[in-house]
């Protein structure tokens, strides 16, 4: 049994939505950050920078992982799901995977900060991290139009990539003229466990499209910032 540790964001949506796809049985933990959960002497045990999603495996001695990429490869690992066997093959999944680690996530995370919650707006902040995604994105999207997958067969590395890319419009960063990368993205929903995945711990989906209760996630995001 797997116990994760998460919240409703697009790092948390990588673990959830692997989990979902190799049919893994999990408990969810939900991590309020806006409670500050996160800083919790409990969850720090399991998760020592202070941040989701992290998971404990009881089937094997009660294994503490954060970070979450190296969920991931464990979990793949564990399975021989969504990742090869082959070193080659292993090669290219891991090399996108990091794509997004190093790149995709933290370029769109800035681009949160900046554009959604910091509470002073810095024209040049804002420019800097959307264009960079935007850079980002184009890679994927030269790189898609060789390839149906990333690393040439679906796996991990799609589901990490995708949990982000398909926030694009809260990064306020604009996918047009992209169509491979808007293809593969709205492929990506209809593979199993998707649809399912980014509805744990709670559909964030319903949250934002409501102006109001947007506003008040914007406010009390902008508090963690300033923290």
């Amino acid at each position: 049994m797997i116990e994760l540790y998460t919240s409703p964001t697009p790092n948390g949506h990588k673990v959830s939505c692997t989990l979902e796809a190799m049919g893994l049985t999990y408990n969810v933990h939900t991590i309020n950050l806006m409670n500050g959960d996160q800083h919790k002497s409990n969850f720090l045990k399991i998760s020592p920078n202070g941040r989701i999603p992290a998971i404990i495996d009881k089937s094997n001695k009660n294994l503490h992982i954060f970070e979450s990429g190296a969920i991931m490869i464990y979990l793949a690992e564990k399975t021989g799901q969504l990742i090869s066997n082959d070193s080659l093959k292993k090669a290219k999944v891991l090399e996108w995977l990091m794509f997004q680690m190093g790149g995709i996530g933290p370029m769109m995370g800035q681009a949160n900060v900046f554009f959604r919650y910091f509470p002073e707006k810095i024209p040049a902040a804002i420019d800097r991290y959307q264009n960079e995604c935007r850079r980002l994105f184009e890679v994927l999207d030269k790189h898609l139009s060789k390839h149906e997958w990333l690393a040439g067969e679906y796996s991990i590395a799609d589901i990490a990539n995708w949990c982000w890319v398909r926030t694009h419009k809260w990064s306020g960063v604009s996918i047009d003229g992209l169509e491979n990368l808007d293809r593969w993205k709205n492929k990506m929903y209809e593979k199993p466990g998707m649809k399912e995945g980014i509805k744990v711990p709670v559909k964030i989906e319903n949250l934002l499209k409501d102006k109001n209760k947007a506003a008040e996630f914007v406010k009390n995001s902008s508090k963690i910032v300033k923290k």
